[in-house]
Order: structure tokens, then C-alpha cells, then sequence
């Protein structure tokens, strides 16, 4: 038994165990469905329930809100997840069962049902918790204490990860973009299901890595780490990891503003025509991928300027490399400032494109300075008995910066002003154009036809000038100028708020504030065929464009400045923070001079 372990866990591929790279196909195609689903996850949420390709028809701010508690939920799950590793079933067979829960709660999403939707989240969120920790503690066990192949291991492993959400971004982005939200959620649970074969058909290769520390393949080490108290060494090496992740918590809640708020200002407020205006709108989606590109682009030159700077005896901690990277990362939204100027210049304007390919490389460079690093200091400085559940708490530090994101992401969102329609349809025709519009005729065959929303119970929005005169709200339709007011009615509070707004703003004809409205049937009034085309039973949201525009602005601007200051105040503690680890991380460069090894020896190519 253990000459077979041995000899399994001698076989290489490129200086590295095989067992690494089913890891990394595993996880490579685990983070395709999981990336896939999240970069159409609000997107879905927000799309009108009544559009042409329907969706759940929240507001930004539901949307956004929803996502703070889903991605929260995901990471905070790896907490028991690791525990369970730790006491029952070793990080092997939970990562197994964590699969098969991805596979199922994946396959779910893709019924087109709201108890479809949630049941879909809940199980994608158990089977995250199972498997993240784990695979990732796995990656570490299988190198040994000191071995200077572990942060290059790292490195291919991260460089999986973003091999699946480059291919998602793409891929799950377009078929949801061309064929309907459900069956980009189905193409994710289908890159889960491979992964899953992957993991289980590569057993053989991952021998004395992942058990249960209590069970019969664990070594007399391992038993004994298990039943060993913690020494005053460990009790601050777990000291400093708790504060590292305070770290993770401020880095990610600005990082994945890019699921959130930065996807719907991607989807809304960016320029996405290739070739002008009327060339190739990329969907919004596909811009997730752009992180993932560029790690695959910048992770190997990252790894290898670490590597230089190291050996030029500078400071290289994992600790120093967090900080830096979180000031990185925050200097990417001085990019999405200047989109939110850029969009603000003009009425119901658009920013460059070349704004959000900015912002996505400096998140990235910070992401490559913070992430992998993360992971890697996790397991040097966590005592085995607790690696699993150190793990999980590395990633509930993630969840908590992932619902900080979605929750500043819900304060950069207005609630919409909300009225309902009250004149004939005949009074709102003239303002729409005729779009192709998929109905389903009597045998339930779906064919396309051109008419007019309204016509169809289909959502439609009119651009519109709001302002006051004489003390009175005004609207016009943006183009024509010609008097909409009468088209809908608002209540009696929300009048007087909108007219405080506009009066604060000296916002009269002459200087309009700006509404995009959006009118959309009563979804209980929708399923009665009977009313189908009547124009009644429609509602209007919208928010203020300025207001809008001007609170993104500040959102991002402030995003800005927290990070780098947070970032900055790090670097003035490093010393100290140091201190708590008792040398971890220079137990790798004894055991390079014992062993003969160069730290150029590390190939992050591999």
C-alpha cells in the first residue's frame, strides 16, 4: 500500500504530480459553470420579465442585493465544508460530494421556473462549500514542507481557474446572449458534469492526498498533528492568518464589483459596438472573461518579476504582496471615474470601451499579487490539524468581501420613482417603434413577428426630459419633445418627492434632468390571454439619469480611495505582522540551500 502511494505520488509531468493537473482540470472546469452562472447571474435578474428573452425583472438594487447574500453564501459555505473535511470525511470525498451538488444545482438553473432559480442557488451554494476548500488544501498536500515547486504549483492550479472563467465568459455569455438565459445556465452545469468526471476518473493519481486525518490511509504524522495541542508558534501563525484575512475581505468587496455593479454598468452605460454603431454589440457578459485573459496573459510574468525581485533582496512577503496588490486593484476604479465622467457628459450617454479593458488589467495585476499568494501563505502557515477549516475560513473572508461588494454595488443604485399607466393604448403607439417580437402561436410553435410592444404585453421603454414648470412635473418623450405626462400617474408622495429633487437641482425646460422609463404589463395581468394587447395594466419605473450617473460616480470614486489607504496603512504595519509568522515563509529558502535547489528552479510556465 504505501510503495503504490509512493510510487503515485513520484509520477511528474513537467516537474510537477500528475495528481496537480486532475486538480486543475477539476477546478478548471468547476470555476466554468461557477463563472459562467455569475457573469449572467444579475443580468438575468434585472431582465425585464416581459422582454424578449424574460427574466426575473428586479430593480438594480434587488439585483445587486441578491447578489451581495448569493456570493456571500458561496464562500461562507466553506467554512462547515472544510470542518466536515476536517472531522468526517477528509477533503477528498467532500470535494466528491461538493461535485455532485454543482452538477445538480447547475442542471437545475436551467428549468425556466422561479422554484427552479432558488433551488438552483442553494444547492451551487453546498456543493462551493464542499468542494473550494478542499480542492485547494488538496493542491498543497501534495508537495512536501519546504518543497520549492508548491508556489509554482499555485500558480498552474490559479491559471485553471482562469482558464474555465476565461472559456465561460466567453462562451456562457454568447449562448445566453443568442439563445436564452436558461441555456447558458445548462452550457455551466455541463462544464460541471465534465469536471466531475475528470475528479473521478483521476483517483489513482491523488493517492495520500485528501484524507481524513483520522482514518486508515492517514500517516502516524497526520494522527498525531490531529491530537496535538497548538503551540504558541501556531497560535500566532493563525493569529496573522485571521488578520491577513481582514485583507481578503477589503480586496474582494472592491474586486467583485466586477459580477455586480461593474457588469450592469458594462450591460447599460459602456459603448460595446465593434465597428460603430451598427457593428457587432458584444453582450455584456462576455467582458467577465477579461479578467481570466488577462491572468493567463500577465500570471506567468507576475510570477516570474516575484521571482526576480526576490532574489534581488528585496521585500517579497506574501503579506507585502497582499497590500500591493490591494492598492493595485484600487487604482483600477480611477478608470471607472472616468467612464462615470464620460457617461455623465452627455444625456443618456455611453462610455469608451477602452475604460473597462483598463480597470480589468489593473484589478488583474492586483488579483495575481493577492490571490494565489493568499492561498499559498495559508498553507505554510496553518498546523494540519486545522488546514481544512483555515481554508474555509480564507474563503468565508472572500464571501464577506463578496457580499460587501454587492452591498456598496445596492448603494450605488436609486430606487426607481414608480407610477402606472392610465391612458389608451392608442395614446402610447406613437411613441414606440415596431420591434421582432417571438410569440407562440395556437399549436405552441414560437414564431417571430413585427409589432409594436404594447401589442404583445412585451416590455418597452421611452427616453424622457423631467422637469418642473410652474411649480408642475413635466415629462417629454427626448426626441419629438412632444408632452408625455399624461401618459401615467405617480402617487401622491412620490410627485412631491421628485418635485424636491428637480427643485433642488433647478431643473426646469430650459436645463431638463433625464428618465429612461420603463413600461412593463403586471405579470398577473400577462398570464389573462383574454386582456392580451389591451395597453392596461402597465406599470413605468425609472430613476433620475443625473442622480444616477452621479452617485456611480461617487461609488467608484471612494472605491478608490478606501483601498488605497487600506493598502497603504498595511505596508506601515508590515514589519510587525511579520514578526507573527516566525519565519514560515523563510523555511523555503533553508531548505533550498540544504536541498541544492535555485529559487530559479521555480518554472511558473509549468
Amino acid at each position: 500500500m504505501v510503495n503504490t502511494v509512493e510510487i503515485e505520488q513520484r509520477k511528474e509531468i513537467f516537474g510537477h504530480p500528475i495528481g496537480l493537473y486532475i486538480l486543475f482540470f477539476t477546478e478548471m472546469w468547476e470555476r466554468f459553470s461557477y463563472y459562467g452562472m455569475r457573469g449572467i447571474l444579475v443580468l438575468y435578474i434585472v431582465a425585464s420579465a416581459s422582454g424578449a428573452d424574460p427574466g426575473m425583472g428586479w430593480t438594480y438594487k434587488d439585483a445587486l442585493g441578491l447578489y451581495a447574500i448569493y456570493t456571500m453564501a458561496v464562500y461562507v459555505a466553506s467554512i462547515p465544508g472544510g470542518w466536515i473535511a476536517d472531522k468526517f470525511l477528509g477533503q477528498k470525498k467532500t470535494v466528491m460530494l461538493g461535485g455532485l451538488l454543482l452538477v445538480v444545482g447547475h442542471g437545475i438553473l436551467a428549468i425556466p421556473q422561479e422554484w427552479a432559480f432558488f433551488s438552483g442557488l442553494v444547492l451551487i451554494v453546498l456543493g462551493v462549500g464542499g468542494l473550494k476548500p478542499n480542492i485547494s488544501t488538496m493542491v498543497g498536500g501534495l508537495y512536501e514542507p519546504g518543497d520549492p515547486r508548491r508556489d509554482s504549483g499555485f500558480t498552474i492550479f490559479y491559471i485553471g481557474i482562469n482558464i474555465g472563467a476565461l472559456l465561460a465568459g466567453i462562451i456562457v455569455g454568447l449562448v445566453a446572449h443568442y439563445y436564452g438565459w436558461h441555456y447558458g445556465f445548462g452550457l455551466a452545469g455541463i462544464g460541471m458534469l465534465i469536471g466531475q468526471i475528470v475528479y473521478i476518473s483521476g483517483q489513482k493519481y491523488l493517492k495520500g492526498v485528501g484524507y481524513f486525518v483520522g482514518a486508515a490511509e492517514a500517516s502516524v504524522e497526520q494522527k498525531e498533528a490531529a491530537n496535538r495541542p497548538l503551540t504558541k508558534i501556531e497560535k500566532d501563525r493563525i493569529g496573522v492568518l485571521l488578520i491577513s484575512f481582514l485583507i481578503i475581505i477589503v480586496f474582494w468587496g472592491a474586486f467583485e464589483q466586477a459580477g455586480g455593479l461593474m457588469n450592469l454598468y458594462t450591460d447599460t452605460k459602456i459603448n460595446r459596438h465593434i465597428g460603430g454603431t451598427s457593428g457587432w454589440e458584444v453582450p455584456a457578459a462576455v467582458f467577465q472573461s477579461l479578467n481570466s485573459a488577462y491572468i493567463i496573459l500577465f500570471g506567468t510574468l507576475i510570477g516570474g518579476f516575484w521571482i526576480w525581485w526576490k532574489k534581488k533582496g528585496k521585500e517579497s512577503s506574501s503579506l507585502f504582496k497582499m497590500a500591493l496588490g490591494t492598492i493595485i486593484m484600487g487604482l483600477g476604479f480611477v478608470f471607472m471615474v472616468f467612464a462615470a465622467k464620460e457617461v455623465s457628459a452627455e444625456h443618456f450617454g455611453k462610455a469608451a470601451l477602452v475604460w473597462i479593458f483598463l480597470a480589468y488589467l489593473f484589478h488583474t495585476i492586483g488579483e495575481l499579487c493577492t490571490s494565489p499568494v493568499a492561498l499559498s501563505f495559508i498553507t505554510k502557515l496553518a498546523p494540519v490539524k486545522y488546514a481544512s477549516l483555515l481554508m474555509g475560513l480564507y474563503f468565508a473572508a472572500t464571501g464577506f468581501g463578496d457580499y460587501l461588494a454587492g452591498y456598496v454595488g445596492s448603494l450605488s443604485q436609486l430606487n426607481p420613482y414608480t407610477g402606472k399607466v392610465i391612458t389608451e393604448k392608442s395614446e402610447i403607439t406613437p411613441f414606440l417603434k415596431k420591434e421582432e417580437i417571438e410569440i407562440f402561436d395556437a399549436t405552441g410553435k414560437a414564431i417571430k413577428v413585427e409589432d409594436y410592444p404594447i401589442n404583445q404585453d412585451k416590455y418597452f421603454e421611452i427616453k424622457s426630459k423631467v422637469y418642473l414648470e410652474e411649480s408642475e412635473l413635466h415629462f417629454e418623450e427626448y426626441t419629438t419633445r412632444n408632452n408625455i405626462t399624461d401618459l401615467f400617474q405617480l402617487d401622491k408622495e412620490t410627485v412631491e418627492e421628485l418635485k424636491e429633487t428637480l427643485q433642488k437641482n433647478k431643473a426646469d425646460k430650459a436645463n431638463p434632468y433625464h428618465a429612461r422609463l420603463d413600461f412593463e404589463k403586471d405579470r398577473e395581468a400577462i398570464s389573462n390571454i383574454e386582456n392580451k394587447g389591451d395597453g392596461k395594466d402597465y406599470i413605468v419605473n425609472f430613476v433620475l439619469e443625473e442622480e444616477q450617473n452621479a452617485l456611480e460616480y461617487k461609488t467608484f470614486m471612494w472605491i478608490t480611495i478606501f483601498t488605497v489607504s487600506f493598502g497603504l496603512l498595511l505596508l506601515l504595519f508590515l514589519k510587525k505582522l511579520k514578526k507573527l509568522t516566525h519565519g514560515a515563509e523563510e523555511i523555503e529558502d533553508n531548505t533550498l540551500e540544504t536541498e541544492g535547489f535555485e529559487i530559479s528552479s521555480n518554472k511558473i510556465t509549468e
